[in-house]
């Protein structure tokens, strides 16, 4: 390794050591309070979202689960109703639940109605409902394009500025996103995703910034792969669905241990955590601190895969 590459990886070694030093102190800080807050969670119905219902459940939330299908969304909040309070730090409360999709921005300002009228306030947001890709860039349509920037984007961002006022009435609030390691990171096979988690980190970055002076937080998570349908879910280049469980996803982090790293986030206001393997967390660093390594790995990698198979 050269003069170069030795000092890269020094610099990339020590920037993860103050990450790590900046966590440790952040757990020492003032806890958020979560018991009887009124936790809204979007994608609520299965995977990651219904993780993040039950941990948030437990903790004492009042909550208002978020979803496109009613009967799902009805069967997680009957599920949490019938779990016992004996894991729960203190009393527990009924779900509600507002059916919508967050794709269609005509049912976004309804549904912010609907879910102010639940309890006239809502304390944290955490927008989570997302679409994977799997796709050639050659071979996807731009409608496909669009239709994931509609759910991973647009919507995201029109829920939190339709909610966002009644926060700053009241000067208080936490707006959490879970976004992704492909949104500091760019890998190929994955352009639509991977474009709507980068808008994604950009908006809450700058939504921090700017509200902060609110009383207001703003955290993104990124994780890495996580055991969920998300690959199984995910479109293709003509919109049909991919249907495939990638050995990454399979092989990823339990869900349930993601909704309590975002609990602990909320609890201690984090701004922005990744979630994710050693690799992929020396990767965001390359990709900043030796970007034309980085550009030659991901070639190496798109030219190995050449079609979007399991990862």
């Amino acid at each position: 390794m050269g003069v170069m590459g030795a000092s890269t990886l020094s610099l990339v070694l020590g920037g993860l050591g103050v990450l790590l030093l900046y966590r440790m102190l952040l757990r020492l800080g003032t806890s958020a309070r979560v018991q009887d807050a009124v936790v809204v969670i979007t994608g609520a119905s299965s995977g990651l979202g219904k993780e993040c219902a039950r941990i948030f459940h437990a903790a004492g939330a009042r909550l208002v689960l978020c979803g496109r299908d009613t009967g799902r969304l009805q069967e997680v909040a009957q599920e949490l109703t019938q779990l016992t309070t004996s894991s729960s730090q203190g009393k527990t409360y009924t779900p509600s639940t507002v059916t919508f999709d967050l794709a269609k921005a005509e049912t976004v300002d309804r549904a912010a109605g609907e879910i102010l009228q639940c309890y006239g306030q809502v304390d944290i947001l955490i927008n989570n409902a997302g679409i994977s890709y799997r796709g050639n860039i050659l071979d996807t349509d731009l409608s496909v394009q669009r239709a994931v920037m509609d759910t991973n984007y647009f919507g995201p961002i029109a829920l939190t500025q339709a909610l966002l006022p009644s926060m700053v009435r009241r000067r208080s609030g936490h707006i959490v996103v879970i976004s992704s390691i492909q949104g500091k990171i760019a890998i190929p096979y994955r352009s639509a995703y991977a474009a709507s988690k980068h808008a994604t980190q950009a908006y809450f970055d700058c939504l921090r910034a700017e509200v902060e002076h609110y009383g207001i937080g703003v955290t993104v998570v990124s994780p890495g792969y996580i055991q969920t349908n998300l690959s199984l879910n995910a479109v293709t280049g003509d919109g049909s669905k991919y249907g495939v469980l990638d050995k990454t996803t399979a092989m990823g982090r339990d869900p349930r241990d993601v909704a309590k790293a975002v609990l602990e986030a909320v609890r201690h206001r984090s701004k922005d955590i990744i979630l994710a393997g050693p690799l992929p967390a020396l990767a965001v660093y390359l990709r900043n601190l030796w970007p034309a390594l980085f550009f030659k790995v991901m070639s190496l990698r798109a030219r190995k895969e050449q079609r979007p198979q399991n990862d």
